[in-house]
């Protein structure tokens, strides 16, 4: 890789990285529920960015089905972290 897709590569990763200090503290802060609810998704995406743009950093691209399986379970737990919200009962 040249200088300017490792130089563009780290960027990336400290933008996403930086992404999450606002993310946590809408965490600490969020008034309700929902607030927080989106908060972990939006952290749960940004972390599936950071494996990704690692997985590109270091040529190892087994952290990408790490992602996916992190995609994967996020998806389910904000299902029924929403169902809780709505109506008080997971399943």
């Amino acid at each position: 890789m040249t200088d300017f897709v490792h130089l563009s590569i780290s960027a990336a990763l400290l933008a996403m990285i930086g992404l999450l200090v606002p993310c946590i503290y809408r965490l600490w802060q969020g008034p309700t529920s929902a607030d927080r609810l989106q908060v972990i998704d939006t952290v749960t995406t940004l972390l599936i960015g950071i494996i990704v743009v690692l997985a590109l950093r270091r040529n190892d691209f087994m952290f990408v089905d790490v992602a996916i399986a992190l995609a994967a379970f996020a998806f389910i737990s904000t299902l029924a972290l929403a169902r809780y919200i709505s109506e008080g009962r997971v399943f």
